[in-house]
């Protein structure tokens, strides 16, 4: 992945079309090692998680350009590159597993990461996985727990439990979440190594009964209308 790291810390130094065009050469080396290995892990992890079979690279990875129409950011160019491993591809609304790496002293994520979860769910399908907490509570913390290595994100929370859920249930606090996806940095002793695909594969197998969870109250709430 040297190449891709170089390309992104490149990118962050020199976040402009002129110096993009004129090293494109560089950015298509890096683009074909990052799929190359995206294709080996959407392999790999099909071969634990049939869910997410016969996917393609375009169903799981993104443009490197940035949509700046909205934003007060107008640099033109991503500085991370990543992979969301989900059934039916990155905006199925489905929980999978992200492969991010990520430019130094980028300040999108912060670092490289593993995650596994739901960002930003559809309002349906969070009130569908908190419901699933609340009636499956000791489920849902056993599959954190299987996870090793692995944090349960709880930044983007309520102040207050949302309305429908009780206050004085034991997991409350997760009622709360507007998130449900587990964390791993990473760092460049991880991503630099030869056993880089087995080892991220590995890591993800870890956490399959905490996607599953998830993906069974997501499509209760796909198919239910919840």
């Amino acid at each position: 992945m040297e190449k891709v790291l170089q390309f992104l810390n490149n990118v962050q130094q020199n976040n402009n079309r002129d110096w993009f065009n004129n090293n494109k050469a560089e950015y298509l080396k890096a683009k074909e090692t990052f799929d190359n290995f995206a294709e080996q892990l959407i392999a790999g992890i099909g071969q634990f998680d049939a869910t997410i079979k016969n996917l393609t690279l375009k169903d799981c990875t993104y443009r490197i350009y940035k949509d700046t129409r909205f934003s007060k950011d107008k640099t033109p160019y991503k500085t991370h590159m990543g992979v969301y491993i989900a059934p039916g591809g990155k905006k199925s609304g489905y929980a999978g597993y992200y492969f991010h790496l990520e430019a130094t002293g980028s300040n999108y994520i912060g670092s490289h990461l593993l995650s596994t979860g739901s960002y930003k769910p559809q309002k349906e399908a969070l009130k569908s996985i908190r419901e699933e907490v609340m009636l499956n509570g000791k489920e849902f913390l056993q599959t954190v727990g299987m996870a090793k290595g692995f944090t349960l994100e709880t930044g983007n929370s309520l102040v207050k439990v949302p309305t429908g859920f009780p206050s004085d249930s034991p997991y409350a606090e997760y009622f709360k979440l507007k998130d449900f996806f587990l964390t791993k940095n990473i760092d460049h002793n991880f991503v630099n190594s030869p056993e880089l695909l087995a080892n991220t594969i590995a890591e993800f197998k870890k956490t399959i009964a905490f996607k599953e969870l998830l993906n069974k109250a997501i499509q209760y709430a796909y198919e239910n209308g919840v």
